[in-house]
């Protein structure tokens, strides 16, 4: 049984690493925040300076020192700028991401479940897909991966060594995404909640791990607030929400007039994206991006100004916070609560072929009859690990909630929570759910096997 398994396992990863190879030579992307973090990279290594390239090296607090730092060890040993290295790195980073769910799973469950799981992970291709882009996701899935197992081990152990390795997972990760804070906020207070029922130690005793991992977390945060303090003269211990450089503008006006009607991924490619360096076309919007004749008429309009400069003004972001504010005395509930929840449905449901050539349309089936059915395909697998990441969610429940089970779920539900005050739509917010998705999943799959 046991060979079996094994020889099972050897041949999922080899599966794994088949299919990122395909997104590699096939689907590698290497443009926009990649070569951005490209930039931030090249700088540290050989100007000792987070900045981007322009006249000078400029000083920037945009993005978090945490993918940079990866990119600039991968320049060092690789040589400046090879992606195609940085990429071969995701690819084992990944597959070993899927080592540490299985082992976490046969922990949790058993064998058959951490086969499973590393079967549905190391065949996902939503996260094998961003394996062969320079982007953070990757290496945020290891860290969820990784605090998770960390926590688990603390859970059984009590090492010191345990609770170290959750907070370094956890630190990183936040040093990759700031949005990653919510995995502390989900593990954190699990932590907490295991150690306190520890009655054999005293109360001081039973604090420890949690400050200690607190700790660990905090310390680079802090020193990153201090840098920019000195660098900058703001004391920003996360990234901005708009990443904005102090005293750059941010277009608070275009931003709330977005959010009263866009939902789609397509509106922040057509829109969002343009918005202060590009033409917008009246064309891309949805129709209910106008209550009535008017504001078609205001819009088309601002439009054809805006598209004479194609860059964002104080004039113009009156006038979209103008549009902005008649939309949302007439429909408070559309913005604030329906408009939110459809773009957060979006962002978990529609297919994830943001980084293939594919049309981003996918419903016009007309235009495009066999690239839509093949998104259509996709979306149907995305929902179906969804669905069954939701089966084995209510089963572990009906099992009765420990700490680990109660941290991976507040997980999932702080993150769907955080996409609602998000203004645009992209899938990609939703992966780094993916491994508690890919663990509950293959829970779902193997739960008859499990001894009551």
């Amino acid at each position: 049984m046991r060979k079996n398994i094994s020889i099972s396992a050897v041949l999922a990863l080899l599966a794994g690493l088949v299919l990122r190879v395909v997104f590699l030579a096939h689907h590698a992307r290497f443009g926009g925040d990649a070569l951005t973090y490209g930039d931030l990279a090249h700088n540290l290594l050989y100007h000792h300076t987070f900045g981007f390239t322009e006249d000078y090296i400029r000083p920037t607090l945009i993005r978090l020192p945490g993918y940079p730092l990866f990119l600039a060890a991968c320049f060092a040993l690789f040589g400046d700028a090879n992606y195609i290295a940085v990429l071969w790195v995701q690819v084992f980073l990944d597959l070993a991401t899927c080592i540490l769910l299985a082992v976490l799973a046969v922990r949790l469950f058993n064998r058959s479940v951490g086969l499973s799981v590393l079967w549905l992970g190391a065949l996902c291709p939503f996260t094998a897909n961003y394996a062969a882009t320079p982007l953070t996701e990757t290496l945020s899935l290891l860290c969820v991966a990784l605090a998770f197992f960390a926590f688990e081990r603390c859970h059984q152990t009590r090492r010191v060594r345990w609770t170290v390795t959750l907070g370094l997972a956890l630190a990183y990760a936040v040093l990759l995404r700031p949005d990653q804070g919510i995995l502390a906020a989900a593990v954190l207070p699990a932590l907490l909640w295991m150690s306190l029922r520890d009655r054999t130690q005293s109360f001081l005793k039973r604090l420890q791990p949690t400050a200690l991992a607190t700790a660990i977390l905090v310390l680079p945060l802090l020193f990153w607030g201090v840098r920019n303090e000195r660098t900058m003269h703001v004391f920003q211990p996360l990234a901005p929400r708009y990443a904005n450089d102090p005293g750059e503008g941010v277009p608070y006006g275009f931003q709330r007039w977005y959010r009263t009607w866009a939902i789609d991924f397509k509106a922040t490619v057509d829109i969002y994206w343009n918005y202060d360096g590009n033409p917008l076309r009246l064309a891309d919007l949805p129709p209910r991006a106008f209550d009535d004749a008017q504001q078609l008429a205001q819009t088309r309009t601002l439009f054809a100004q805006y598209n004479e400069e194609t860059s964002s003004t104080p004039a113009f972001d009156a006038a979209f916070a103008h549009i902005a504010a008649e939309r949302i005395a007439a429909h408070p509930l559309r913005y604030y609560v329906v408009l939110p929840f459809a773009r957060d449905l979006n962002m978990w449901l529609r297919p994830r072929t943001e980084l293939m050539k594919l049309p981003i349309d996918w419903w016009a089936v007309r235009l495009h009859p066999k690239r839509s059915l093949f998104e259509i395909a996709y979306a149907l697998l995305n929902a179906a690990y969804l669905a069954l990441s939701v089966i084995g969610a209510l089963c572990w429940i009906k099992r009765g909630l420990n700490p680990i089970a109660a941290s991976m779920l507040a997980f999932i539900a702080l993150r769907f929570l955080l996409l609602l005050t998000l203004d645009n739509s992209e899938p990609r917010y939703t992966l780094e759910a993916f491994p508690v998705i890919i663990l509950l999943a293959g829970f779902a799959i193997t739960k008859n096997e499990l001894s009551s």
